[in-house]
């Protein structure tokens, strides 16, 4: 009688990728609030929406209950983080500090490649037509020049710790983006920053950042 040998485990690098994939696209969702705030989230039934099984979605829930995007609780289980409108000033504070001196570090230590992509980023946002794309599409593309800039700044621990804040301030954008009236317009004011960045004007930069983070602070405050 021949032996049925149990099918070998996955590698433990490929459990790591598997769990890293299915933290991005559950983490998405709940910064677009395709995941509502204080929603309840079932394990089971969302690794099978995903097309992921169950052991990779765990481990993603458990990273994203440090990122502040899910919280689990003893005997009730885990839940979306509910969206917190008043920790906008917390949020614009530590962005404040943070994302001028990420886009002076950037325009200082960006590589070739990277200045290439910048501005060519600089290009799309320049362009957008308000009456184009959808919100989501803006708000994903919104998404991607600030990562862009926080991955030019080559420093993975500011990368991290800005993303982070960049996403809790995203879902409290998601609450009121249909009360803005052009969105479009918003992401456009990016393309001088990026261009700046690529040019290495570290001063400038820092400048037009503190000024975009002031505005989305006081247009958001403005539509609540």
């Amino acid at each position: 009688m021949t032996d049925v040998q149990a099918p070998a485990p996955p590698a433990i690098g490929a459990t790591i990728s598997l769990a890293h994939a299915a933290y991005e696209r559950i983490r998405d969702r709940l910064i677009m609030l395709d995941i509502r705030p204080g929603e309840p989230i079932n394990d089971g039934r969302l690794a099978d929406s995903l097309g992921f099984g169950r052991t990779p979605v765990r481990e993603a829930l458990k990273r994203l209950e440090t990122d502040h995007l899910v919280v689990s609780y003893p005997r009730r289980g885990t839940f979306a983080t509910p969206v917190d409108v008043t920790e906008l000033g917390a949020i614009s504070d530590l962005r404040q500090q943070l994302e001028p001196f990420a886009a002076n570090r950037a325009a200082t230590a960006a590589t070739d490649q990277m200045r290439a992509e910048l501005r060519a980023m600089a290009e799309k946002v320049r362009g957008l037509d308000p009456s184009g794309d959808d919100r989501p599409t803006l708000m994903r593309l919104d998404m991607s020049v600030h990562r862009m800039i926080y991955r030019a700044t080559g420093n993975r621990h500011l990368e991290d710790v800005l993303v982070r804040y960049d996403n809790l301030a995203t879902r409290i954008w998601c609450l009121v983006v249909d009360k803005l009236p052009d969105l479009a317009s918003h992401i456009s004011e990016h393309a001088p920053l990026l261009e700046a960045i690529a040019d290495g004007d570290a001063e400038r930069a820092e400048r037009l950042t503190r000024e975009h983070i002031d505005g989305f602070a006081t247009e958001i405050r403005r539509v609540l």
